[in-house]
């Protein structure tokens, strides 16, 4: 059955799924923000301090209250998987803008003209965050990881990750099972290794194959027949060989394995680990930097569509292929780079451009107990993508970039609702830090937003030499985001949700 929830009802609901949001994640933020204590069904309970996880995990037994919560937490995950960072700013935003723009609503005006107003005075927002910008150096790429992790050596850890390998699609954020924190820097293409069988690997666990042979096969093999020419070859090159395929008959796998314990060769079976386009992807790459062709037809399959390979290392999770720099490779990296920035999602081919160019890393994170380890890599990951996303520019943090930008703004009715939000972030910083937010919000004012108070080191500092930073990509995305959800929100008059069924039918 269909309910529908409307008027005071359902303001009521909205407030509440809100409030109790925006409340419980704000409490984390900044320096000295506290932790929430999360029970999980799958997992033993762990303590973060981390906005968007703690909001992904409020839900409440009324379906309404649930509904809208649902609603609420896309501004603060959509600002997550944009930019890494600023989730919680997210939320003290959209609690300020929902909170101010009801009470206009419940006193006659038009949530609508609310909604224009205010998208008008956010385009005057992000130009000035823009203005506020400059290009960061090395040494504030660090204190951004370091803030953002709320963590010196996390930050200096991933700040020299990054800093290597220049792209955060390349970086692999990992529990390690011991105490140790430790990286791993992989020069090479790296894939999962989907191995068609464990009996592959040695004893060890591990392959290292030097100057191997490759056979890319975008099909299903599903006779051996088919690359008898190959594996002939094979034993009587004595040539290592790795063949990766779409998938593989089990008569195939297990004469393969019975060829190699017979005639002490080493030819290795792989899955392509990709869907879709991205086997496709796979294989061009692999062709690109071995020299092999792609088989479709096994008509076509002899010893010159083989490929080769400096160096393979694989193990049960991963596949490592070496291989010398050329033209191909060259030209490979010119076509990835042209393809930036023109389709939905670039990730994919930043992590491909990365392998070409600088090799990747992972970063596997230690900890004496599960509960340690989770939380420190989510501080990583915060790390990570704070410091990805400064690289086209930083402004002053701790909410005072926001507070300033708020001065261009006037009192007309949306530019108002936007202002007083602006303000919320950097006196929710001082609240937690159990500061007279007030009095170190007159005395920045007094200095023309010319210093800041640094909270972590309980002392105020000239804005010119600060730590103290946030990316502008994350500036323009908090306020984008929680802009958006606050006038959906204040623009909705009526809910119709699915109720739950208080009967069982049994049939027979």
């Amino acid at each position: 059955m269909k309910k529908v929830v409307r008027g005071e009802e359902l303001i009521k609901k909205m407030s509440e799924a809100v409030n109790i949001l925006c409340d419980t994640v704000k409490s984390t933020l900044g320096p000295k923000g506290s932790n929430a204590i999360i029970d999980h069904s799958l997992f033993s309970p762990f303590i973060t301090n981390d906005g968007v996880t703690i909001g992904e995990n409020i839900v409440s037994d009324d379906e309404v209250v649930n509904t809208i919560l649902e609603l609420a937490k896309e501004a603060s995950i959509k600002t997550n998987e944009d930019v890494g960072d600023g989730t919680t700013s997210t939320l003290v935003i959209l609690q300020s803008l929902f909170n101010n723009g009801l009470e206009l609503v419940s006193s006659g005006y038009n949530p609508i003209i609310i909604k224009e107003e205010l998208f008008k005075a956010l385009d005057k927002v992000k130009k000035g965050i823009l203005e506020s910008s400059h290009i960061p150096s090395k040494e504030e790429l660090q204190n951004i990881a370091n803030i953002s992790s709320n963590d010196e050596e996390i930050g200096n850890i991933v700040s020299s990750v990054y800093l290597k390998i220049l792209n955060k699609d390349a970086i692999f954020i990992k529990e390690n099972l011991t105490n140790e924190t430790k990286v791993n820097y992989l020069k090479g293409y790296l894939i999962e290794s989907n191995l068609a069988s464990v009996h592959f690997l040695n004893k060890e666990k591990e392959l290292k194959i030097n100057n191997p042979k490759i056979l890319l096969i975008n099909n299903h093999l599903d006779d051996i027949e088919s690359i008898s020419e190959i594996i002939n070859y094979i034993l009587t090159s004595k040539d290592n060989l790795i063949i990766i395929a779409n998938s593989y008959n089990n008569y195939v796998i297990e004469d393969i394995i019975n060829y190699n314990i017979d005639n002490n060769t080493n030819i290795i079976l792989l899955n392509n680990p990709g869907c879709g386009f991205d086997k496709i992807d796979i294989y061009d790459d692999l062709k690109t930097i071995s020299g092999a062709k792609v088989v479709n037809n096994f008509s076509n399959i002899n010893i010159s569509t083989l490929g080769s390979l400096d160096m393979a290392l694989i193990n049960n999770e991963n596949a490592l292929f070496n291989f010398k720099f050329n033209n191909n490779v060259k030209e490979k990296i010119i076509e990835l780079n042209n393809r930036l920035n023109k389709e939905d999602d670039d990730s994919l081919i930043r992590k491909r451009l990365a392998m070409f160019e600088n090799g990747c890393a992972t970063i596997l994170v230690g900890g004496l107990t599960k509960l340690e380890r989770r939380e420190k890599v989510m501080r990583f990951e915060d790390a990570l993508g704070a410091i990805s996303e400064s690289q086209n520019g930083v402004a002053v943090g701790g909410g005072l970039t926001l507070y300033k930008v708020s001065n261009i703004l006037d009192d007309t009715l949306g530019e108002k609702l936007l202002k007083e939000a602006l303000r919320e972030v950097a006196k929710v910083i001082f609240d937690n830090a159990a500061l007279k937010t007030e009095e170190v919000i007159a005395k920045i004012k007094e200095h023309n937003f010319e210093i800041l108070y640094n909270v972590k080191k309980d002392q105020y500092e000239s804005v010119k030499n600060t730590e103290v930073l946030d990316p502008t990509s994350v500036l323009l995305e908090v306020v984008s985001n929680a802009t958006s959800i606050a006038a959906l929100l204040l623009t909705t008059k009526s809910l119709i949700i699915n109720e739950q069924e208080s009967k069982i039918t049994n049939e027979f």
